[in-house]
């Protein structure tokens, strides 16, 4: 190793996929370069811890081997440098660099445009303004992407993008539509209509609850805007996505501020990079790319048939070879259009492009890639959650408008069905229904996704042109080991597909399964209860512990206090009342209790005491669900405080409040011994019931992160996100939805 690095690298986008491995690339195979990179501090994390990190990641395992784990943390340490910060607003550059290698930018083919400028249009002004003030005179790496030349056919050429956009007044546009965007969620009719689709779903949780919802509503309904505004923008231009067209963007500030200013520019434009074909080992990827989601939901069975044309050329290049062209690029220098290395100072070196891609010159038809990668499932299935092979379906490559029109009706019908799970009763087959509505929604919601984004990829009819590359993998020197050259013509698709890439796609997957399994363990050994005496169980009443309602209580009082021939003036006026319970339920369940237990206006409470010590009692414990019996059981045995919370009145919890340490209750008002209908106190439930256990928790000691609560009803979830152990009982199906959605138990009391 020398003493004196000869060449000095600032690199952007080191932390991400390309960047780590152009990182590794240039310290594993050429000892006198030292490399500063560009990286952000990330929450806590700062930008020189982040880059730290990146050593014990796997693309560096080979070079850790080779060198000894000390060794390499010292080779690390000493070769390369942090410069925190944000491209956006980059720090004077004082060092002095030789090369600049950008590959900083976002790599979401469809985030809001604001986002899509301010890191790939942003990024390059603030760096080029940066190199510009400095003085420097780098030559500078700007990668780009194969598809900068936008909905074209035919041949791209290795050469600037024919188009006039002005980039300053789009850059200015973007950032003026995030605000416009912010603006016109906060219109007044606006908000109006988020907070009754928010009442709506999130009413019974309480108003805070709601307020929440509707921001992240309004916060939503932002981001999709922006993210259309982008989407539609960039197609308005001939674009096929705000990426590519950003990236187009950003190529137009390279050349405009950097090599009209009489410095040296090298363009790299790779296609669809995916893993590595042979370096820092035969299928080295970290995590998912450009690709890869499409062909794994083809291998679990979720995509059914796609619209690509088979003919067409989706254009993949693996990562190394990407990285090779670069750092050939970095390391070699600019070359002049007849390949000669341009000379720094040179007056008007003209920019280079290189299109490092595979379809000129070792073309993969679309119909020729799905036919590797269905062998390989065929041979090498996937699992569902049952553990059986799943079947891949074959694809006929339908026209676009055939799979369209079929999205379009299931769409249709599981939106109605959505609809109608939220006026349905819960019971063990709507919840089943429900889940299965919910897993369809969600594979209808990613194949629309996948046809959003993909297709335009999937159809294409253009063909990259690679000539400069190959003249610039022709000219490095004579020797040079294979695991350094970019010759796309030696790659063996079949080869690469079966036994390189498609293998290490699937380890990613099943890697990802098993923490998804470890996560399901873990959650399963929490229901083991561990012994503590700072540690709460906190149970709801009504459809939880007791496989009965308020309604059913009042009824089964009634039923033995009323005179028969007032029965029938009683039901009359409950049945006619109902569908204002039901009104107020749907709204707020407090808004419910105090309504109904107006019924009590009148009702003797010596009467009420007197049905609860004898027939009435026993009706209710009968009425105890199996399951909720064990749990208390279970709870109190580890030295868990047990506590029955109920928005219903005390006088009626009696008979099973011996089963808990603590009961908390509604208490009825009462004057001369009569029930006035009115509650003394604000009923106990959604938003008020969680202060309370906050309340209580900290002045009895109690770690809410070790306790447990069981609800039934969307009510409850207010109070349930407090504890460590949220548990759902036989729940309604709007709790049932959200159970699932994150991932907390279900469990059904009434069998025993």
């Amino acid at each position: 190793m020398t003493d004196t690095p000869t060449t000095r690298v600032l690199l952007t986008g080191a932390t991400g996929f390309l960047g780590q491995a152009v990182l590794e690339r240039l310290l594993s195979a050429h000892e006198g370069v030292h490399v500063t990179a560009v990286v952000r501090p990330k929450g806590s994390i700062t930008g020189e811890q982040r880059l730290r990190q990146l050593l014990r990641k796997p693309v560096f395992r080979t070079w850790r081997e080779s060198l000894g784990e000390e060794e390499a943390k010292r080779s690390f340490a000493e070769r390369t440098a942090v410069l925190e910060g944000d491209l956006s607003a980059l720090a004077e550059l004082t060092e002095p660099f030789d090369v600049v290698i950008h590959s900083a930018s976002t790599v979401s083919f469809d985030p809001p445009i604001h986002e899509a400028f301010s890191s790939n249009v942003g990024g390059a002004t603030g760096l080029y303004d940066a190199l510009l003030a400095s003085g420097q005179d780098p030559h500078v790496v700007h990668v780009s992407t194969c598809y900068v030349g936008g909905i074209a056919k035919g041949l791209r050429p290795e050469a600037p993008v024919d188009h006039d956009v002005d980039w300053a007044a789009e850059f200015a546009a973007s950032l003026r539509a995030g605000d416009e965007a912010e603006m016109a969620s906060r219109a007044p009719e606006r908000l109006q209509a988020i907070i009754d689709e928010a009442t709506a779903g999130h009413g019974k949780q309480g108003p805070k609850s709601v307020a929440r919802a509707a921001e992240a509503a309004r916060r939503e309904w932002v981001r999709t805007r922006l993210v259309d505004y982008g989407r539609t923008r960039a197609q308005s231009l001939g674009w096929t996505d705000v990426y590519t067209f950003t990236k187009a963007l950003g190529e137009r500030v390279a050349e405009q501020k950097w090599a009209a200013s009489g410095h040296r520019l090298s363009v790299v434009r790779p296609s669809i990079i995916e893993s590595a074909l042979r370096h820092p080992y035969p299928g080295w990827i970290d995590g998912y790319k450009v690709a890869d989601p499409l062909i794994m939901a083809y291998g679990k069975g979720a995509l059914p048939e796609f619209p690509g044309l088979p003919d067409s050329v989706l254009d993949v290049i693996p990562v190394d070879l990407v990285v090779n062209a670069i750092v050939a690029l970095a390391v070699g220098g600019h070359r002049k259009p007849s390949g000669e290395i341009t000379p720094q100072g040179d007056p008007a070196p003209e920019p280079g492009y290189y299109q490092v891609c595979s379809g000129a010159s070792n073309p993969l038809p679309v119909h020729r890639m799905y036919e590797y990668i269905r062998a390989f499932f065929l041979a090498h299935p996937l699992q569902d959650d049952e553990g059986n092979p799943i079947r891949v379906p074959e694809w006929r490559f339908p026209a676009n408008n055939a799979v369209e029109r079929g999205l379009a009706v299931k769409e249709r019908l599981t939106a109605a069905g959505g609809k109608l799970t939220t006026v349905l009763p819960a019971t063990t087959r709507t919840r089943e229904w429900a889940s299965s509505l919910h897993r369809t929604q969600s594979a209808l919601g990613s194949l629309r996704s996948y046809m959003d984004l993909y297709q335009a990829y999937t159809r294409t009819e253009m063909i990259f042109d690679d000539a400069r590359v190959r003249q610039l993998n022709d000219s490095l020197p004579a020797g040079t080991p294979e695991d350094r050259t970019f010759d796309v013509r030696s790659i063996d698709w079949v080869d690469y597909w079966q036994n390189v890439h498609m293998p290490a796609l699937t380890e990613m997957t099943k890697a990802y399964g098993r923490l998804r399994s470890a996560s399901k363990r873990r959650n399963a050994s929490a229901r083991t209860l561990r012994q503590g005496t700072d540690v709460l169980a906190v149970f709801d009443l009504e459809g939880t512990v007791l496989d009965s309602t308020v309604i059913h209580q009042y009824l089964q009082l009634r039923r033995r206090t009323l005179r028969l021939a007032k029965w029938p003036a009683e039901l009359a006026d409950l049945v006619s009342s109902a569908p204002t319970y039901l009104k107020a339920e749907k709204r707020d369940r407090g808004e419910f209790i105090r309504a109904f237990m107006r019924r009590y206006q009148g009702v003797p409470a010596r009467t009420v005491r007197e049905q609860v010590a004898g027939p009435l009692g026993q009706d209710l414990r009968r009425l105890l669900k199996p399951g909720a019996l064990d749990r208390i059981d279970e709870h109190r045995a580890a030295g868990h405080r047990t506590v029955l919370v109920t928005g219903s009145i005390d006088l009626l919890v009696d008979p099973i409040a011996h089963l808990f340490d603590e009961v908390v209750a509604g208490r009825m008002d009462e004057r001369d011994g009569v029930m006035t209908g009115y509650l003394a106190t604000p009923p106990l439930v959604d938003e008020a019931r969680a202060q309370w256990l906050k309340k209580y928790a900290e002045q009895g000691g109690y770690d809410l992160t070790r306790s447990y609560g069981y609800g039934d009803s969307l009510a409850d979830v207010s109070w349930l996100q407090l504890v460590g152990h949220p548990y759902t009982v036989n729940p309604d199906l709007p709790l049932y939805r959200l159970a699932k959605k994150n991932h907390w138990p279900i469990e059904d009391w009434k069998k025993a």
